[in-house]
């Protein structure tokens, strides 16, 4: 795919060579090290109640499954039908140990978080830092810089005992030094060394503080820190700019509130200010963040660091290219973070993202989890794969989404101190080097979705790794009540997809042409008909070319939202009492066996394929025949339906759903018929598609021209 040149941006070659100057340029080793702190301690000062696990949690006794010390464990399945009464004991009293040990963890909390760097463990505690926000992730700096040491400092007062830990990709953890403190009358400073051998896999560095057994030995540590050795930095050397910066790149969309405190939380970040160059929040909605309460006091605190852009709503991908072309085209930062508007963010993590970028051997981008909004202390995502096979996403090494580390602590989940590799990271929060950027462009013009996959693939095949960074993330709202197929989305994501492919999967797989026709099939047998017709347009769409996709961009949302007015479906109220009283509630969904499962899915489409339920019909038009609330908002649910009032996954909404055998059979011919030609012409449009400047430049540049 072509993304350079036309712009005057960097080119593979030169960018390649200024990569290897750069690591030829690294001093040799002193032997008098200077060190540069790059994750310190922190602790949360606003809503800890709901966010202390991430951060330091009571100590209890380690229980280390089997399958840590017995890789073997892991190889066999569970066979619950054989399992004798004595192993079925042994499993419920270890469940009940382990859970009784997490609820005294979260009561009587033997410490206080004095501020935002200082906690006090009081007389008798013991706590642990091996917490997500805290625990040194040694095995990601061991992988991806050249760093080799690192050093914990802290100050420390009173009485009692610091142990500095380390663990291994396995999960496995030992203590690493143990510092005895003695020093009630004054504040000392403490240190000492870990080396960071044998965590090729992974594994974290941290420490654990125990006060004194005595009635009166409390004991306080704050500015704790772990610092690596500036000689194995590769970014950020220059003379003339012996540090780093960043811009910041935020898009909002009638979403002011959530901007402004978005704003207001980065002014008030101290430590990061010192590295920002500039915030670009580009606004593209009508209910401006600029009317907001308090913006120009926001404003005025921020200077010359905000610059706030209007532009028409050009989607995700319009708003975040927008300040990617702005930093680039400013010439001061070395990176831009991309930053959505309704997270909260944890300002350390975006200085934590920063300074490991300036120490990878090559340029990385660096990303950071997404944690819940509404749990705050479940991690939706460390790390995703693209299945090249299917196009989609999927967890990285077989870890499943949602941890929740109040539940379960880092330092009890022994499958998340290995090292996860993935190939992207999403635009929740993402840190992108300006140097990549230069290389191979801004966003597809997608307007949103796939655009933060696509844009980590383009760079993979440049040669740039995604990281996503343990220790990085920000409070985002989950995926749980939103359902693309119940939306305009949906023609983005199918569109979207299917043009991620095209420009990475140059020969077609036969499972894409599965994928097209079974994701019709399944909204269709949930009656979300406006779905089958936006996922058709999506392929009709491809087959005109990137030209058209880049061209259509702007009006796109409003054709998309015009072409699924047209169905029952997209028909919504916020009031149960304007539809007819449902005749009965849904049957719900019972639990089967996966062969049992696709044996019904079998059974279920041919039943509603062959079904002559239709609009007008019958009785179904009078009254819906059933009720299905969204958490069942499944196929199985619409066997034998032929209407339903189904609510909307935020539960905000709802609608009057129809079957309409004769359209679902003519949709799904037409589906399988543009299906078909996409994956034949494949070749064809992948060449076309990867030859395009879609995401040059120069393309984004008449974008925003054009307003």
């Amino acid at each position: 795919m072509a993304q350079t040149s036309k712009n005057g941006s960097t080119s593979a070659t030169q960018t390649k060579r200024a990569t290897q100057s750069q690591r030829s340029a690294r001093p040799a080793k002193s032997a008098r090290s200077e060190w540069e702190t790059v994750n310190r301690v922190v602790y949360p000062v606003h809503d800890a109640s709901l966010t202390e696990p991430l951060y330091v949690i009571k100590w209890t006794r380690p229980m280390i499954s089997e399958a840590v010390f017995n890789t073997d464990a892991r190889r066999s399945s569970v066979d619950l039908k054989h399992i004798n009464s004595a192993q079925f004991e042994r499993l419920v009293r270890q469940g009940a140990a382990k859970a009784a040990a997490m609820n005294a963890s979260g009561s009587d909390a033997p410490f206080t978080i004095d501020s935002r760097d200082q906690l006090t463990v009081e007389a008798r505690g013991h706590v642990s830092l091996c917490t997500f926000f805290n625990a040194f992730p040694a095995g990601y700096w061991c992988r991806w810089t050249s760093v080799r040491t690192v050093r914990f400092e802290a100050r420390v007062k009173g009485k009692g005992t610091l142990t500095l830990f380390r663990s291994t990709g396995r999960g496995l953890f030992s203590p690493v030094t143990s510092l005895e403190i003695n020093a009630a009358a004054r504040t000392r400073t403490i240190s000492a060394q870990v080396p960071l051998t044998n965590m090729m896999d992974g594994g974290y560095v941290w420490f654990d503080a125990e006060a004194g057994p005595g009635a009166e030995d409390s004991l306080t540590v704050s500015q704790a820190q772990w610092q690596v050795p500036t000689e194995a930095k590769t970014t950020g050397k220059n003379a003339k700019k012996p540090r780093t910066t960043l811009s910041v790149a935020i898009t909002t969309f009638n979403r002011p509130t959530y901007c402004r405190d978005q704003l207001r939380a980065l002014s008030e970040a101290t430590e990061l200010r010192k590295r920002l160059d500039v915030i670009y929040c580009t606004d593209q909605g009508t209910d401006l963040v600029s009317s907001q309460p308090d913006f120009d006091d926001i404003s005025k605190d921020l200077g010359d660091q905000l610059r706030y852009l209007r532009q028409r709503n050009l989607g995700g991908s319009g708003g975040f290219s927008r300040g990617m072309y702005e930093t680039v085209k400013a010439g001061k930062s070395d990176y831009t973070l991309l930053l959505d508007d309704d997270a909260i963010s944890e300002p350390e993590a975006i200085l934590r993202a920063m300074q490991f970028a300036d120490y990878t051997v090559r340029p990385t981008i660096v990303g950071g989890g997404m944690l819940h909004l509404d749990n705050r202390t479940i991690l939706y995502s460390q790390g995703e794969r693209m299945n090249m096979s299917s196009m989609w996403m999927q967890p990285s090494q077989g870890l499943k989404y949602n941890h929740d580390f109040a539940a379960e602590p880092l330092r009890d989940s022994p499958e998340r101190h290995r090292r996860i590799d993935e190939d992207f990271n999403g635009w929740w929060m993402c840190l992108i080097p300006c140097s990549i950027i230069e290389e191979i462009g801004l966003s597809l013009p997608v307007f949103i979705k796939f655009d933060d996959m696509e844009y980590s693939l383009r760079a993979k095949e440049h040669g740039y790794p995604t990281v996503c960074l343990p220790g990085v993330a920000v409070w985002h709202q989950a995926w749980h009540d939103k359902d693309p197929a119940r939306t305009w989305e949906e023609y983005f994501f199918q569109r979207n997809r299917w043009i991620c492919g095209l420009l990475h999967a140059p020969h077609p797989n036969p499972r894409f042409l599965f994928e097209m026709m079974y994701g019709d099939l399944n909204v269709g047998m949930r009656l979300v008909y406006s779905a089958l017709e936006l996922r058709h347009q999506g392929l009709r769409d491809i087959l005109q070319g990137p030209d058209a996709i880049v061209e259509s961009m702007p009006t796109k949302l409003a054709e998309v939202r015009k072409l699924r007015s047209q169905f029952d479906d997209a028909r919504s109220s916020d009031s149960l009492d304007d539809f007819p009283q449902p005749a009965a509630d849904a049957h719900g969904i019972t639990p089967k066996s996966p062969l049992a499962l696709k044996a019904q899915g079998v059974i279920g489409a041919v039943s509603a394929l062959t079904a002559r339920g239709r609009r007008g019909s019958g009785v179904e038009d009078e009254r819906p025949q059933a009720t299905i609330p969204a958490t069942e908002e499944l196929w199985e649910s619409f066997q034998g339906v032929s209407s339903a009032l189904v609510t909307s996954p935020d539960g905000s909404s709802a609608a009057w759903l129809k079957r309409d055998s004769d359209l679902f059979r003519a949709m799904l011919a037409e589906g399988a018929r543009l299906a078909h030609e996409v994956y034949r012409q494949w070749g064809r449009l992948s060449e076309e598609y990867r030859a395009a400047d879609m995401a040059g430049f120069a393309t984004w540049e008449k974008l925003f021209e054009e307003d």
